[in-house]
């Protein structure tokens, strides 16, 4: 039997070392983010062309200016076909997410679908479906500039929220995303733009930072808990 550490100050360590993980998630994968930035960058390629194609009515040269400057029944009309784009972007860039981070569980002895999971889950849910529904409002009325910085200040809010049952790093990626829609709200016609700068790059490079922190072979064997 392993005899108990007499150092009072390593105990407090492990059993602090414990609590965090059984009250926070700690295996969210550094691949996952670099595999969904990914995907939010060829989404960005696919909305351009969509958009270009789309509103080329409106008079105006460039897809996304096209879209800030069309009608409200133009918008209307192509609002399946946006959808239908969103949610495939969505979807691939869950599966990718799902797919690391269950791996990256399974070769750690642990659960997915824990109590910390869970709670990680509600917390990133509950922003991002009530700001979803807010810019899909906002793209029905006449004020679709908002939405592009409207979604990145729901989803770094949403990251914020839920930075307290998992790894510290996603506050700051949190962060990122909160400051890119506030300058996006002064240059709305670059939405696109700061779509790609924020959900692809900020993805990546917040994917890159936590595979050499945590996965990278010789990296450190567990996250470290916040201070």
């Amino acid at each position: 039997m392993k005899p108990a550490n007499p150092d009072p100050l390593a105990q407090l360590t492990e059993i602090r070392a414990i609590m965090e993980r059984s009250s926070r998630f700690l295996s969210l994968s550094g691949l996952s983010g670099v595999g969904a930035g990914v995907v939010a960058l060829l989404g960005t390629a696919f909305s351009l062309r969509f958009l270009e194609s789309a509103f080329q009515d409106s008079g105006v040269v460039g897809g996304y200016a096209r879209l800030l400057h069309s009608s409200a029944e133009a918008r209307q009309r192509e609002l399946p076909g946006l959808l239908f784009l969103t949610g495939g972007m969505i979807a691939l860039a869950v599966l990718v997410a799902f797919y690391f981070t269950r791996r990256r569980t399974h070769h750690g002895g642990q659960k997915l679908w824990s109590a910390p999971g869970r709670r990680l889950a509600v917390a990133l849910a509950v922003p991002l479906v009530a700001g979803g529904l807010f810019c899909l409002r906002l793209y029905l009325g006449a004020d679709v500039a908002l939405v592009m910085p409207g979604l990145l200040l729901f989803y770094g809010l949403a990251l914020l929220n839920a930075s307290k049952y998992t790894l510290d790093e996603i506050r700051w990626l949190g962060v990122t995303q909160i400051g890119l829609g506030l300058v996006c709200l002064l240059l709305p016609e670059w939405g696109l733009l700061f779509f790609a700068l924020g959900f692809g790059l900020g993805h990546i490079g917040y994917g890159l930072v936590m595979y050499n922190r945590y996965e990278r072979p010789g990296a450190a064997a567990k996250p470290l808990v916040s201070s």
